[in-house]
């Protein structure tokens, strides 16, 4: 699903973009609700910002990614944790991009998560390259996502992937 957002463009740099776990769902400019197999997801856009709320047996997770201040982590290249007894696995890269070939990357992003069944992106009045996109799956018992945070000013396009995985039993 592919929308444009009804806002200012207001994450402006991607060194600005901070990673939390736990947090309370924030006020949404766009949503996609999924079931995937036990899995409840909702994928937010909040503005340059995205955050995922997951629900399954025995447990829940938040994930946002945004310009937030307080309880938040500058945005981690890394992180494996667990989450209500999950294995849950984060990883951010950031790519610098010529103008040409930001507009080429943005242009097969948006094409590939207005198709997808399982995609949302937004893209912002303005500019056609400013945009946030996600898409999530299952598959062998790991729910997943991706995501991307377009930066057109900066050249800088945010790619985040993460898994949610097998729940994990306390050792006897």
């Amino acid at each position: 699903m592919l929308t444009t957002l009804k806002t200012a463009y207001t994450d402006t740099r991607a060194e600005d973009l901070a990673w939390c776990l736990g947090r309370e769902p924030l006020p949404a400019l766009a949503v996609l609700d999924l079931r995937l197999r036990e899995f409840s997801v909702q994928l937010r856009l909040l503005g340059a910002s995205h955050q995922v709320l997951l629900e399954g047996e025995g447990g829940s997770c938040s994930e946002t990614v945004a310009c937030m201040s307080g309880n938040s982590t500058p945005l981690p290249m890394g992180v494996s944790t667990l989450v209500d007894g999950r294995e849950y696995e984060f990883a951010a890269r950031v790519e610098e991009l010529s103008r040409g070939s930001f507009a080429r990357r943005a242009q097969e992003l948006l094409a590939l998560v207005a198709d997808h069944p399982h995609g949302l992106a937004g893209t912002f009045p303005g500019s056609p390259h400013a945009f946030t996109a996600m898409v999530a799956q299952w598959r062998e018992g790991t729910v997943s996502w991706r995501t991307w945070h377009a930066y057109p000013q900066e050249g800088r396009l945010v790619t985040t992937r993460t898994c949610v995985g097998a729940r994990v039993t306390a050792a006897l």
